[in-house]
C-alpha cells in the first residue's frame, strides 16, 4: 500500500511557483537611469527609458558596443534586458553593461522590500546590484 501511495506522489504533476512579477520602472544603481521592464515575446525584457546621470565622458550612445554597427546607437531606448524567463523563484536571462560594452548571464528577483535584486554573472561569479522602483 505505501508503495502505491509513493507511486502515486511521483507520479502527481509538481505544483509550479512563479517567480514575483518584475515589470515596471526601476532606477539603477547609483541612480544613473531608469529601465522600462515589460512583457516581450514568451517573458520580459528592458529598456533604458531615460538618463538621468550622464556619463561625462560619453557622447549618449553605445559607444562600447563590442559590434561597431551597434555603437551609434542611443543610450535611450537602448535594450539591456533581454529574454528573461521566470524561473519560479528568480527571473534568468541576459544583461547588456553599455559602460563596459559586455553581455552577461543575468539573474533578476524582486526582493519583500520591494527593490530589484539585479545580478550579472560570469561563469560561477555574480556581481550584484539593488534597483528600486520608481515611484
Amino acid at each position: 500500500m505505501r508503495s502505491i501511495a509513493a507511486v502515486t506522489l511521483l507520479l502527481m504533476p509538481a505544483t509550479a511557483h512563479a517567480a514575483e512579477p518584475i515589470t515596471g520602472q526601476w532606477l539603477t544603481k547609483e541612480g544613473k537611469a531608469i529601465v522600462t521592464v515589460a512583457p516581450c515575446g514568451q517573458g520580459v525584457c528592458g529598456r533604458i527609458t531615460k538618463v538621468i546621470k550622464p556619463n561625462p565622458e560619453g557622447h549618449g550612445v553605445d559607444e562600447r558596443n563590442p559590434n561597431p554597427a551597434l555603437r551609434n546607437r542611443p543610450i535611450v531606448g537602448l535594450p539591456i534586458l533581454s529574454n528573461f524567463a521566470d524561473n519560479g523563484r528568480d527571473w534568468r536571462g541576459r544583461i547588456y553593461d553599455p559602460e563596459a560594452g559586455k553581455e552577461y548571464r543575468s539573474i533578476l528577483k524582486k526582493l519583500p522590500d520591494g527593490t530589484l535584486q539585479v545580478q550579472g554573472c560570469i561563469a560561477f561569479l555574480c556581481q550584484t546590484q539593488l534597483w528600486r522602483p520608481v515611484r
